[in-house]
């Protein structure tokens, strides 16, 4: 399948970061399409959503962008609240990208951390997310929290043990994944990817796995990761948390798809705890896959998001 081709690289100077993305190449005279913003998860960068995004070309004008933090996206240092890396403010330079591009309404999909920045996009940018898909996670608050868990919270600590060493203070973590040695950030790398019910590493594109590893294998991209991770463990959680005292709730409709063979499918209820913080109408389904649901079922998640989007 031709890499990217239709698609141009842009670069977007927004909210004080410079956010690379894909987005759709247009042609003088051709038809307007509904814009879908599409948004990476750990610990990968837009590309994971090649073979999606081929299939989707023809109908929707597509943006990919580098979460902060990611790709080719700007990696800078963490505020001591880990303010410049929260949900809230990542979710703001997707608009700024978004309005750049002169775009107001849109469908939005978030796969992994992703799906956690579209979901806060989605609550802060109510009037201009026509639709949202997240993909293979529960909200972040309940997962924390444990909330409608079916296994002993154990369990999800040792599945998801990167959520609590990735939040203990730098640089500790970062030196142990190998911040100092691209040889064990690669290693890690590959345990992250080829783990969560993936069977290894074959469902990834051999361009894409380079990407992967040209980006992350660096101090700068797992320092922003433990960043990603540690506002995910703090002022996310307070700004959650407010909002649920405030009675706020997703207002469009929400499909929400998971792996079978994931930690979300094993331990939580997602359906439960999405229709709990939505009231538009929500849908969902499981597939036949691990985690990385876009690459390794690519034909599934393209003709769900079409259906739904549609």
């Amino acid at each position: 399948m031709p890499w990217f081709d239709g698609f141009e690289s842009r670069s977007f100077e927004v909210n004080g970061a410079s956010i690379n993305a894909r987005v759709s190449r247009t042609v003088l005279g051709e038809p307007l399409r509904p814009a879908l913003l599409l948004l990476h998860g750990f610990p990968q960068s837009h590309v994971m959503w090649h073979r999606v995004a081929q299939r989707l070309a023809s109908d929707y004008f597509l943006v990919m962008p580098d979460l902060r933090g990611y790709g080719d996206s700007s990696k800078t240092a963490g505020l001591p609240d880990h303010s410049n890396y929260s949900k809230r403010n990542m979710a703001h330079d997707m608009a700024g990208v978004m309005d750049a591009l002169g775009i107001n309404r849109f469908f939005l999909c978030g796969h992994d951390r992703g799906g956690r920045v579209a979901h806060r996009l989605a609550l802060d940018y109510a009037a201009r997310v026509q639709k949202l898909c997240v993909i293979d996670i529960a909200p972040t608050l309940d997962m924390y929290e444990g909330r409608s868990m079916t296994e002993p919270y154990m369990a999800f600590a040792r599945a998801y043990y990167h959520w609590f060493h990735m939040l203990q203070p730098a640089p500790l973590p970062e030196i142990m994944m190998g911040a100092n040695h691209p040889e064990t950030a690669r290693a890690y790398l590959h345990a992250k990817l080829g783990g969560w019910g993936s069977a290894g590493l074959n469902y990834i594109e051999p361009q894409a796995l380079a990407e992967y590893e040209r980006s992350f294998c660096n101090a700068e991209a797992l320092h922003s990761a433990c960043e990603d991770y540690r506002a995910s463990a703090g002022i996310d959680l307070e700004h959650d948390r407010e909002g649920r005292a405030q009675g706020a709730k997703l207002t469009c409709d929400l499909l929400v798809l998971w792996g079978e063979r994931g930690v979300v499918h094993r331990m939580f209820d997602p359906m439960a705890l999405w229709e709990a913080q939505c009231s538009g109408e929500v849908s969902g389904e499981s597939l036949p896959a691990g985690h990385f649901i876009p690459e390794e079922q690519p034909e599934a998640t393209a003709q769900a998001l079409r259906a739904f989007f549609n």
